[in-house]
């Protein structure tokens, strides 16, 4: 058996498949339940600032899932026993709005579910974030869950994404992740709640430039034949939305030099009329 038949078939890493489709993913016309074609992706919707009292904040949006990322720091280390000397501390805290679709279950901090997919987050962006520049301190990462429709790791990927970009925390690269699925051999990208419930998954988290992965999940059993497929498209997906995470940070540049022109415009009319 290959090295890779063994991490993808491993019964640690992967739960046994459900039953059989409890509904068809895909119509005559071959298109989804939402109407979406196969490789077709959700709408993508995100905004930079949305919490002024976080160092750094975002929203995104993939179809109906929502997730709000804050973060804090760099700043002093709270626990000078858990502080770093050659670098900084990552901590991230996950927490699920009672509404929040099928997580609602899932709303305590301490949920087993819950550690394991702030580890997950943390995993992700340890190797990206340079925290070498910030020696004993540590950057607090806080992930709200708004709405639930599938993708939830892919949409708390890509919010921190941002969030660290609008906090001017430095990175090597953007993170930019999407989910893949399986349904007999067609693939499918950006999956709903309701189609990773019943396909084999797998979510990528990558970073556009380099094409270096930081992250791959996958909760059900996929023939290995069919990975290396599902993980190429989910890269060339992440690619995709990288471009779209960039026009919104652009856009929120943008603005920004523009208040910041409006303002010493200003400044320079008022001290015309002081001199006058």
């Amino acid at each position: 058996m290959s090295e890779m038949e063994e991490i993808v078939g491993s019964p640690f890493l992967n739960k046994l498949s459900g039953p059989e489709s409890r509904f068809e993913p895909l119509n005559s016309g071959n298109l989804r339940s939402d109407g979406r074609r196969p490789l077709e992706l959700r709408s993508f919707e995100a905004e930079l600032t949305t919490h002024p009292s976080a160092d750094g904040s975002a929203s995104v949006s993939h179809g109906l899932t929502q997730v709000t990322a804050c973060v804090y720091g760099p700043r002093e280390a709270k626990n000078r026993g858990l502080t770093m000397h050659d670098r900084a501390l990552v901590n991230v805290e996950v927490s699920v709005a009672p509404w929040a679709g099928e997580m609602r279950r899932l709303r305590s901090r301490g949920d087993k579910r819950t550690l394991e997919f702030a580890a997950s987050i943390k995993s992700t962006f340890e190797p990206v974030i340079q925290t070498t520049l910030y020696a004993r301190s540590e950057i607090d990462i806080h992930i709200h869950v708004l709405q639930l429709d599938g993708g939830l790791l892919q949409a708390s990927i890509n919010a921190t994404t941002l969030a660290l970009v609008d906090a001017g925390v430095p990175m090597l690269d953007y993170v930019s992740s999407l989910s893949a699925g399986l349904y007999h051999t067609t693939a499918m990208l950006d999956l709903t709640s309701v189609e990773e419930s019943d396909l084999p998954s797998v979510t990528v988290a990558v970073l556009p430039r380099s094409g270096k992965v930081t992250l791959v999940s996958m909760e059900t059993r996929l023939h290995v034949d069919r990975f290396e497929e599902m993980f190429k498209l989910a890269m060339e997906g992440g690619k995709v939305l990288r471009g779209e995470m960039d026009r919104v940070v652009r856009e929120r540049t943008a603005a920004l030099a523009r208040q910041m022109e409006g303002g010493v415009a200003l400044k320079e009319d008022d001290k015309m009329d002081t001199d006058l």
